[in-house]
């Protein structure tokens, strides 16, 4: 895989040695274990994978590099570049500015935009609407378009089932930059409705078979379907794309149900299950599926608790907040200096959106084991200085030491 130039800010020699050594030792990428870090009082149990994924990587490099290639420019980003506060920070300290925030709320007015300006397209990609103008007025989005390419290949397969008269259903959501792009691109092709879970499926699912009302549909997913959205006609053919940082495994069993759905509707078989249902695997993110079965892989080791790393706006970090929530006590943070002391954490609860503070986060055991993961967009330099702080409330910073030369 191809190899980028991030700011050597962001990386850690611990972590890099750890992952070069995880490679080696498996290529195939089979062996889901994490890996110990035995520093006698404390035992750090590493994901197998985690933190940076290709399409971040990707995102980083073109965005420190169009600050590098045009001084005295004004840079812009549509939006925040990935969802990690510190990234984001330093790109705003080094004179980029934000056009909208996250849900698309404007910051700067594109009135302001002028063709002698460079906009960045963030990872998540960009509407279709919002590409056109800014083409209009002159500025070159291809040259500086940081849109994951695992986020185009949805869109791809998304044109490629529209070809064929099926509509889409998006698994995402419906706020996020993400989703926004996807379904801008997929509306543009067929006709495309945003579910945002099980549940939403589920109520889908009895429009499609007639046991809710048809004139209820355009309540129900108001603001989810493209103009035009014709409930007659446009469930009878369908396929499910997501938004790649929801939880695979949560896709997967939407599509799964809506298939079987419309196996059970029309009285189709898994032989001509395609007259009606499309088969959209092949869009799940590599990266999210690594990260997730990595939890999953880390959550076989017994231990006291789990901390995961990430910016508190990151989809695919808060679902593996969520796996770990179902096995043990969680935390999530967006960097060390949450860990105020040994006995003090500061944590954010993504299901009611607020920080809080618990005491005794660390229970008296020794050794206490706790799992660790971030999220794909948070640098390993972070996941290291959470390492290394809760390593300094046992006072095994040396030990710490000893061990990474151990991986190089």
């Amino acid at each position: 895989m191809k190899s980028f130039n991030v700011p050597i800010i962001y990386r850690s020699p611990l972590i890099t040695a750890i992952k070069n050594k995880r490679r080696q030792q498996d290529k195939l990428k089979k062996d889901f274990t994490p890996t110990l870090l035995d520093l006698g009082k404390v035992h750090f149990y590493l994901a197998r994978h985690f933190g940076f994924c290709y399409g971040v990587e990707n995102a980083i490099e073109i965005a420190f590099r169009t600050v590098d290639e045009n001084p005295g420019k004004r840079i812009f980003l549509l939006s925040e570049m990935i969802h990690n506060p510190q990234v984001n920070a330093d790109l705003q300290q080094r004179g980029v500015q934000f056009l909208q925030d996250t849900y698309g709320k404007q910051l700067v007015s594109f009135d302001e935009i002028t063709k002698e300006d460079v906009v960045i397209i963030p990872a998540f990609g960009t509407t279709l609407p919002v590409e056109k103008m800014l083409q209009d007025k002159g500025i070159a989005t291809e040259k500086y378009n940081t849109t994951c390419p695992f986020v185009e290949k949805v869109w791809n397969r998304s044109e490629q089932i529209a070809k064929k008269n099926y509509s889409i259903v998006v698994h995402g959501k419906p706020t996020h930059e993400e989703t926004r792009a996807t379904f801008s691109h997929a509306a543009a092709n067929t006709p495309t409705l945003v579910v945002n879970d099980m549940e939403e499926a589920i109520t889908l699912a009895q429009y499609i078979t007639g046991k809710k009302p048809a004139g209820d549909f355009y309540t129900t997913f108001k603001g989810r379907y493209s103009d035009g959205f014709d409930i007659a006609k446009d469930l009878q053919r369908i396929g499910v794309v997501n938004q790649t940082t929801m939880l695979a495994s949560d896709t997967q069993a939407i599509a799964d149900y809506l298939k079987q759905i419309m196996q059970q509707q029309y009285g189709l078989t898994d032989a001509t299950i395609s007259e009606r249902f499309a088969d959209t695997r092949d869009t799940l993110c590599y990266a999210t599926n690594d990260n997730q079965t990595a939890v999953t892989g880390m959550l076989q080791t017994a231990a006291n608790l789990a901390i995961v790393v990430g910016g508190y706006n990151s989809s695919n970090t808060s679902h593996l907040v969520e796996l770990c929530e179902e096995k043990l006590p969680t935390y999530y943070i967006s960097s060390e200096e949450k860990l105020i002391s040994k006995d003090l954490i500061t944590h954010f609860n993504f299901h009611t959106k607020e920080e809080l503070n618990t005491v005794g986060y660390l229970p008296a055991t020794t050794p206490i084991k706790i799992l660790i993961t971030s999220g794909a967009s948070c640098p390993d330099a972070i996941v290291e200085s959470v390492i290394n702080r809760l390593a300094s409330f046992y006072g095994a910073t040396d030990e710490l030491e000893q061990l990474a030369h151990n991986f190089v």
